[in-house]
């Protein structure tokens, strides 16, 4: 069973991509800022991150850049409420693999969600 780790510290965006994401049977786990996201990934095995770039405590940059360092291969896809040229580039920038801007398009992030972890679907 594949795991994604959403992390996010709006409760209803949240809400939202947990109710996205139950039709893909993963299984979904919660983190509110990066620093959380961190000592989960320490302890649990995750096929995915689905990270916010802008949060407290530790943002989104920050986070990814710590988990490529750790997780070199564990794909991440930023997520951002500003659609900007640079903030994709800032996001892969930082070791993202991908990137959503928000609203989030559902069926854009369950076809990024299937291409990094479900390959074999397509």
């Amino acid at each position: 069973e594949k795991s994604i780790l959403m992390v996010e510290d709006d409760p209803i965006n949240m809400k939202f991509l947990t109710v996205l994401l139950l039709n893909t049977g993963a299984n979904l786990l919660y983190a509110s800022n990066g620093k959380e996201a961190l000592e989960i990934l320490d302890n649990t095995e995750v096929d995915l991150v689905l990270i916010d770039m802008h949060m407290p405590v530790m943002d989104g940059y920050e986070a990814t850049r710590q988990i490529k360092k750790k997780f070199p291969g564990l794909p991440v896809i930023a997520q951002t409420a500003y659609a900007m040229k640079e903030d994709k580039a800032n996001c892969l920038a930082a070791g993202c693999d991908d990137y959503l801007a928000k609203p989030i398009d559902k069926n854009k992030l369950c076809f990024k969600i299937e291409r990094l972890i479900f390959p074999g679907k397509f």
